[in-house]
């Protein structure tokens, strides 16, 4: 049993309250844009993360992480990805590579909109954090922690507040 805080698309700005959101984390998950590598290390000294790069990421940022990162948690198959799209509308090669690899859930950020749903024809549930980060046209900034148990998830929560 793991506690995961999930977030995407920090564009280089971490929001205080993001610290408080995961303080009782065992990992974090970012989907990526990361932004810079100062906030790829902030939140590596504040818990355990994986993550993957995404297309603002620098090289020093696409040196450390994967495009995609396939892992288990649990009893449970992960594949995270920045550009992926949705059920319906993934992203070009992203269908293809989930019915290879078969996942319990799909992981993506890029669109900076929170969307959590399943995708019955690939048997998976989707999962877009949207954007923890100021930059963007977003008018939230939104982040999700849950309770990865052997083979599901729960204790779903959303963190959603105002850009200000």
């Amino acid at each position: 049993m793991k506690r995961i805080g999930l977030l995407s698309d920090t564009h280089g700005y971490l929001i205080p309250q993001l610290f408080r959101f995961f303080e009782g984390v065992d990992e974090i998950w970012h989907a990526g844009d990361i932004g810079n590598i100062n906030v790829a290390l902030e939140l590596e000294n504040f818990r355990p993360m994986r993550a993957v790069y995404g297309n603002v990421d620098t090289i020093e940022i696409r040196t450390r992480y994967k495009e995609t990162d396939v892992f288990t948690c649990g009893e449970m198959k992960i594949f995270m990805t920045h550009i992926g799209g949705y059920p319906g509308r993934y992203a070009r090669g992203i269908k293809s590579a989930l019915r290879t690899e078969k996942p319990d859930i799909f992981i993506s950020g890029h669109s900076h909109i929170l969307k959590i749903m399943p995708d019955p024809e690939l048997d998976l549930l989707h999962i877009n954090p949207g954007s923890a980060g100021k930059s963007g046209l977003h008018k939230k900034i939104t982040m999700i922690r849950f309770l990865a148990e052997k083979d599901k998830i729960r204790e779903l929560e959303v963190f959603d507040m105002k850009r200000y």
